[in-house]
């Protein structure tokens, strides 16, 4: 007779399920439930009593509860409406409940009211363009404490030369300066996710850099198509020098200037590669003050990235 299998049960954590609440893994849900990694992150955070908080994916709220005894005024954005009523039976009745606001959505598509601190435990799904959405946002926060996934962690903090350097590291390092806090283990969450995640601290740089930040990131996009390859060898590629030879006629004809019957938009790039000294160096050794040095290069020879 043929062996039946045993059917296969469902881990769930066994508070949750007194609690009647499956995360949803499409949210990123993975609750944080180390009580002393929670206080040391607000701890981190340095919050002041007239802060305003910036939470962001609360969940059952372990961490916002933490942050309304010391804070003026929390703002907790939600995208699951399931825990957003956790949250609020949480602090119903309590005198926590008026210094509570929350936001119901997706924070990508919200637009940030002001905050002085951001603290969360970001869905890993969204950090980058998270970072981005909090370091663009004005006016600007005092830092933000948040929880990322290590890989991501680490090439926010990479050096020029390290391994871990790339795109990210560079660009957020533009706006911000980005410390790693500390390494917290999978089963510090409820239900433990399949990844290692550590907690950063991110200061955005003020007054910002004098830098158009869009001119900056199309630089380092082509830069960083393959950051092991010669920046001569990067900018070779058809599609760049298709992108710039057009960026460079509509300055042109921007600027009531015109375009020379021999122009070549190649032997332009080269000069400005050589000109800059940069026609053999490497996307992942070089650091903010190169790429600065070479953007205005460029921009003076009436090339642009945006």
């Amino acid at each position: 007779m043929p062996k039946i299998r045993a059917e296969k049960k469902s881990r769930v954590h066994t508070e949750v399920a007194k609690q009647g609440i499956l995360f949803n893994k499409d949210f990123g849900q993975h609750i944080l439930k180390n009580p002393l990694i929670i206080e040391n992150m607000v701890e981190k955070a340095a919050l002041r009593p007239t802060d305003v908080i910036l939470e962001i994916g609360p969940g059952t709220g372990n961490m916002t509860v933490k942050m309304l005894e010391k804070a003026k005024k929390v703002i907790a954005c939600e995208v699951d409406p399931r825990m957003v009523a956790e949250l609020q039976k949480r602090v119903q009745g309590t005198p926590y409940q008026s210094k509570l606001q929350i936001i119901v959505g997706d924070v990508l598509k919200s637009d940030l009211p002001f905050f002085d601190i951001c603290v969360a435990n970001v869905p890993y799904q969204i950090s980058s363009p998270l970072v981005f959405k909090l370091l663009l946002h004005r006016p600007l926060f005092r830092c933000a404490v948040l929880m990322f996934q290590r890989e991501f962690a680490e090439r926010l903090v990479a050096k020029p030369g390290e391994k871990a350097y790339c795109r990210l590291s560079i660009n957020t390092q533009l706006l911000a300066r980005v410390d790693m806090l500390m390494k917290v283990g999978k089963n510090n969450f409820r239900p433990p996710p399949k990844v290692e995640s550590s907690v950063v601290r991110i200061e955005p740089r003020n007054p910002p850099p004098p830098i158009n930040y869009q001119e900056w990131d199309g630089l380092t996009r082509v830069a960083f198509i393959r950051k092991n390859k010669t920046l001569s060898a990067a900018f070779k590629q058809t599609a760049v020098i298709a992108m710039l030879d057009k960026n460079y006629k509509l300055h042109c004809s921007l600027n009531n200037k015109l375009v020379p019957e021999d122009f070549d938009i190649k032997q332009m790039i080269s000069n400005i590669l050589e000109k800059s000294s940069c026609e053999d160096k490497r996307a992942r050794t070089m650091d903010i003050d190169d790429f600065v040095r070479l953007l205005h290069v460029f921009n003076a020879e009436g090339i642009h990235f945006t």
